[in-house]
C-alpha cells in the first residue's frame, strides 16, 4: 500500500527559505533622504500623512488600526473570520462586481480587521480610494461567506495538526505568554466553530475604529486634491475607539530548562530558546541591540550560522532575531536539526550565547555586519512600502521626526563594548525557556543527558509525564508474524494472493482549491501503478511505473522517471509487499495515531503495524532534498472488506499540507487494463 507516497512530489515542490548572504562592502555611509510627510486629521481621529512622489506614477494608501493586542477566548478566531469577510461584497456593490472593479484597475486592494491598503495607477487614485473606502466600511457580513471562511479556516487548522513546526511555534506562544495573553491564545475546532455571524459584526463594530488609525499615502498625488479626497470618502466613519484592555506581560522562567514535546512523526527537531526582551525603538540600547543580534544569530556570517550550519552541517540555518515593540517581546534563537543531533545543536546554542556575552566581537566582524546592515537599510528605502511603514512607526512608536535619517549614524556609532553589554541584558543564560519538539524515541535520552531540567507538553502546551518512548519487541513477534498477522488481517493468504488488480477512486481537497479533487489509483501484481489527481475534467497531477518506464506528468509537463530511480519505486509499487520475504528490521513498539504499532524500518520507509489488528496503520518515507531532511507520512484509516479483503478507504497524507482522501470505490480484478500503464 505504499503506493500513495508517490504523488507526494506532484502535490507539492519543496520551496527552500532564501538565506542571506554575505553583503558587499559599500563605500561612505549614505545620506539618508527620507520624505517627510504633510499631515492632518479628520474629525473622527483618523491620522491622515501624505508623501509626495512623483518618480513613478503610482499610489499607494495604507490605513493601519494600531488597537493594542487583545484576547479573544472562547470564540478565538473571531477576528481571522471578520478579517477574511471584510471586502467580500459591500453595501453598494456585490463581490464578483467589486473584485472586477479592481481587476480592471489594474489595482491591489486587500482588508483585515486592522486596515487596509491600496495601490495602483495614480491616474485611478480616485477609483482606488473609494473601493477600499467601500470596502472597508461598507462591507455586508452574510452567513454564506462566514461558513466559507470557516471551512477554510478549518481546513488550515487541520493540516498543521501533524506539522512539528506548526505545533512548536503553538507550544513555544502558549508558554511564553500564557493561555490568556493575547500572543498565547491558539485557534481550536471548536473555538472557531463557537463564532456566530453576530459575533463577527460586533467585532467589526467594537474594533475597527477610527481613534488609534493612520492612513499613510504615497505616491504621485497632490497634498491638496489628496486632503480633499481622503476628507470625503472617510466623512461617514464616525469617531469611535476600541475597547481599552489589560494584561499580564510574559516573564521569565526561574531557571533554564528544557521543555519538551514529543512529536513521533519527526524526522527532524524544532529548537528555540526564547527569554522576554522589553526593546523600545526608543531605548538607548535599540541599535546596538540590533547589531549585537546580526552578529549572534541574524547574519549570514553570524555566531549560530556559522556554527551549526558551515562549522558542523547540522541545518539550513541557523538564527535569531529580537525586535523593538511597544509591548513586551521576546528574543529568540532557532533552528531545525536532524534528530540525532538535537542534544548537540544545544550545546552549540548555548556555546554561542556564552561567546557573545563574555567575549568582544572582532572589529571585522562588527565592521561587516554594519555594512551589510546598513546596505539592507538603504536598499529597502527604495520601496515605497517601506516609507510608509516608516511614516508608521514614527506615530505609533512616538520616535523623533529625523529618527530614520539618523538610523545610520546610529547604527555606525555602535561599539564593540556597546554589543557586550546589550547582550548580557537581552540574551540570556540563567533564565532562557529551550523548546524542543521532536521524536522522543530518538532525541529524548541525549538531551536528559545534558543535565538540564526538563519538563513535557502536549501539542497544547499542557503539561504531560515523560513520555513513554517505545516498548521492546516480546519474544517470539518477528517480522515474518508481524506479515502474516497483516496478510490474515486483510483476508487471508488465498483472499490476498487472488487479487490482481486493484483500482482505487475517491476525492480530497487542498488549501484554496476551487473545488474538491479526485483521485484515482490504479494498480497490479505486475508491480504497475498509475497514480492521478484531477480537478474537474482537468488532470492536475499524474504519475506511471509501468514495466520498464515511468513518468510524471503536472499541467502537461511531463518528465521521465531517472533509471537509477525506477527500480527502488518499481519494488514500492507491489500491491502487497509483505507477501514477499520479509526484509528490513522489526526495531520496537510505538505509539501512532493513539494505538500500539509495530515499527518495521525498510530502508528510507519505516512502517507501522497495530498490535491489536494487526493491520498496517502508516507508512513514513524519508527523503532529502537541499540538504534538508522530510518525511512523508501517510496513514491508513477505515479499512473495509472488497471481495473479502480488506482495504482503507481513508488515507491521509502529510506533506506540509494534509491531503484527506476519502475513497468511495475500490474494485477488484476489474477496471484496470495494460493502457493504464503506458
Amino acid at each position: 500500500m505504499k503506493k500513495t507516497l508517490f504523488i507526494v512530489s506532484l502535490f507539492l515542490t519543496t520551496i527552500m527559505q532564501a538565506q542571506d548572504r554575505p553583503q558587499p562592502k559599500p563605500g561612505p555611509a549614505p545620506v539618508i533622504n527620507i520624505g517627510k510627510p504633510q499631515t492632518f486629521e479628520l474629525k473622527n481621529g483618523l491620522k491622515v500623512m501624505v508623501v509626495e512622489n512623483n518618480k513613478l506614477p503610482r499610489v499607494s494608501f495604507n490605513l493601519s488600526i494600531d488597537n493594542a493586542p487583545y484576547a479573544e477566548g472562547a470564540k478565538k478566531g473571531v477576528a481571522d473570520l471578520t478579517s477574511s469577510i471584510l471586502g467580500n461584497g459591500t453595501a453598494t456593490m456585490s463581490k464578483d462586481k467589486f473584485n472586477e472593479e479592481i481587476d480592471f484597475l489594474g489595482a491591489n486592494i486587500g482588508f483585515s480587521l486592522g486596515g487596509a491598503y491600496g495601490s495602483g495607477l495614480s491616474k485611478y487614485s480616485d477609483k482606488i480610494l473609494s473601493l477600499m473606502v467601500d470596502g472597508a466600511l461598507n462591507s455586508i457580513f452574510t452567513q454564506e461567506e462566514l461558513d466559507t471562511e470557516r471551512a477554510k479556516l478549518l481546513e488550515g487548522l487541520k493540516s498543521n495538526e501533524k506539522s512539528v513546526e506548526a505545533v512548536a511555534g503553538r507550544v513555544e506562544d502558549v508558554l511564553f505568554y500564557g493561555k490568556t495573553h493575547p500572543s498565547g491564545e491558539y485557534l481550536t475546532e471548536e473555538t472557531i466553530k463557537n463564532v456566530s455571524l453576530a459575533d463577527v459584526k460586533s467585532e467589526y463594530n467594537a474594533y475597527f475604529a477610527p481613534a488609534n488609525a493612520y492612513l499613510v499615502i504615497i505616491g504621485d498625488v497632490k497634498y491638496k486634491d489628496i486632503k480633499k479626497a481622503v476628507t470625503k470618502a472617510f466623512k461617514e466613519w464616525n469617531k469611535a475607539a476600541a475597547p481599552s484592555v489589560t494584561y499580564t506581560d510574559p516573564v521569565n522562567v526561574q531557571y533554564t530548562q528544557i521543555n519538551f514535546v514529543d512529536m513521533p512523526n519527526a524526522v527532524q527537531s524544532e529548537i528555540s530558546l526564547v527569554n522576554v526582551a522589553d526593546l523600545k525603538m526608543t531605548d538607548p540600547d535599540y541599535f546596538a541591540v540590533l547589531l549585537a543580534n546580526q552578529v549572534l544569530g541574524g547574519d549570514f556570517n553570524s555566531y549560530l550560522n556559522m556554527n551549526l550550519r558551515e562549522a558542523h552541517g547540522w541545518t539550513y540555518g541557523a538564527r535569531s532575531s529580537i525586535r523593538g515593540n511597544k509591548y513586551v517581546g521576546k528574543f529568540k534563537a532557532n533552528t531545525q536539526v536532524r534528530n540525532s543531533v538535537t542534544d548537540s545543536a544545544v550545546v552549540e546554542f548555548f556555546k554561542e550565547i556564552k561567546k557573545i556575552r563574555t567575549d568582544k566581537v572582532e572589529a571585522d566582524m562588527l565592521k561587516n555586519v554594519k555594512a551589510g546592515y546598513v546596505g539592507n537599510f538603504v536598499m529597502a528605502m527604495e520601496k515605497p512600502g517601506t516609507i510608509a511603514r516608516y511614516a508608521l512607526l514614527t506615530q505609533t512608536q512616538s520616535l523623533p521626526a529625523d529618527y530614520f535619517e539618523n538610523y545610520v549614524k546610529n547604527i555606525n556609532a555602535v561599539t564593540a563594548d556597546d554589543i557586550l553589554r546589550v547582550s548580557k541584558k537581552y540574551f540570556l543564560e540563567d533564565n532562557i525557556r529551550v523548546l524542543v519538539t521532536g521524536k522522543a524515541s530518538e532525541v529524548l535520552a541525549g538531551l536528559e543527558a545534558l543535565k538540564m531540567p526538563i519538563f513535557f507538553f502536549d501539542k497544547f502546551g499542557n503539561p504531560v509525564e515523560r513520555p513513554t518512548t517505545s516498548k521492546e519487541v516480546p519474544a517470539g513477534v518477528t517480522i515474518k508474524t508481524v506479515y502474516d498477522n497483516y496478510i490474515k488481517a486483510l483476508g487471508g493468504e488465498k483472499a490476498v494472493k487472488a487479487v490482481k488488480t486493484v483500482m482505487m477512486t475517491g476525492s480530497t481537497s487542498i488549501p484554496q482549491a476551487p473545488q474538491p479533487l479526485t483521485y484515482v489509483s490504479k494498480s497490479d501484481n505486475k508491480d504497475r501503478l498509475m497514480v492521478e489527481v484531477s480537478m474537474g475534467e482537468m488532470s492536475m497531477m499524474k504519475q506511471v511505473i509501468g514495466d520498464k518506464t515511468g513518468y510524471a506528468a503536472q499541467q502537461g509537463q511531463k518528465m521521465d522517471v531517472p533509471a537509477e530511480e525506477f527500480a527502488a519505486m518499481k519494488a514500492d509499487a507491489k500491491l502487497f509487499p509483505e507477501l514477499m520475504t520479509a526484509t528490513g528490521k522489526l526495531t520496537s513498539i510505538e505509539s501512532i495515531e493513539g494505538s500500539e504499532a509495530y515499527v518495521i524500518e525498510n530502508g528510507k520507509t519505516t512502517s507501522y503495524y497495530d498490535v491489536k489488528s494487526g493491520l498496517k496503520v502508516a507508512d513514513a518515507k524519508t527523503s532529502e532534498q537541499g540538504g534538508q531532511k522530510s518525511v512523508a507520512t501517510t496513514y491508513y484509516k477505515d479499512y473495509k472488506a472488497v471481495k473479502g479483503v480488506m482495504f482503507p478507504f481513508n488515507i491521509l497524507m502529510n506533506v506540509g499540507v494534509e491531503l484527506d482522501i476519502k475513497l468511495s470505490e475500490v474494485k477488484v480484478n476489474e477496471g484496470v487494463t495494460d493502457a493504464d500503464f503506458k
